[in-house]
């Protein structure tokens, strides 16, 4: 039986657990519908312009949190100190480990980077991925790193593919040990 959802904002997890679960194609209404505890009518209340406008808000979503636990963090530290840097970057690989859970929460902005939805998500997956390096870069020269874009590059990369590979091999420890590896990189450790 369908629940009471107060919010928008409330139904934004859920609709973010079945996309990650399913894919953009795979969450069909009926999915969306189970997952969200809402009736149809209910999520077109929410969301008029129905699944894309799902999946975008479950994107702004994500957004928000990088942009709170990640991005602005790293752009105060590139305004301080080398050591003050090193320290934002590592807390945020920790808050990364944290957010994709040791590797076994994908990333929707990466899978939707790779699938058929890319164009139609275009704006937002390139400006997540292009402000995450921007910012980290900016931290990584304050930090004092050699060739701090390409650093902040292949941390990225490396954060993307140990997602796969952890979930791929079902390890969490694959994940943990490529920010380790990232983390060491990029703090100079």
């Amino acid at each position: 039986m369908p629940r009471t959802t107060t919010s928008r904002g409330a139904v934004i997890p859920a609709l973010g657990n079945a996309f990650r679960e399913h894919g953009y194609e795979g969450a069909s209404m009926a999915v969306l519908q189970e997952a969200s505890g809402l009736g149809r009518g209910s999520l077109y209340n929410f969301f008029p312009k129905g699944k894309e406008e799902m999946a975008q808000a479950v994107l702004d979503d994500i957004d928000g949190w990088f942009q709170a636990h990640i991005f602005t963090p790293l752009r105060v530290a590139a305004v301080g100190d080398a050591a003050d840097a090193r320290v934002a970057v590592r807390t945020m690989f920790a808050e990364v480990d944290m957010y994709f859970r040791s590797g076994s929460r994908i990333c929707l902005l990466g899978a939707f980077a790779i699938s058929h939805q890319r164009d139609r998500f275009a704006h937002t997956v390139g400006c997540y991925f292009t402000d995450w390096i921007d910012v980290l870069t900016a931290a990584l020269i304050a930090a004092g790193t050699a060739d701090p874009k390409s650093t902040a590059f292949r941390c990225i990369a490396l954060i993307q593919g140990g997602i796969v590979l952890a979930r791929a091999l079902n390890d969490p420890a694959a994940f943990t040990a490529v920010i380790g590896d990232a983390t060491a990189m990029a703090t100079l450790d």
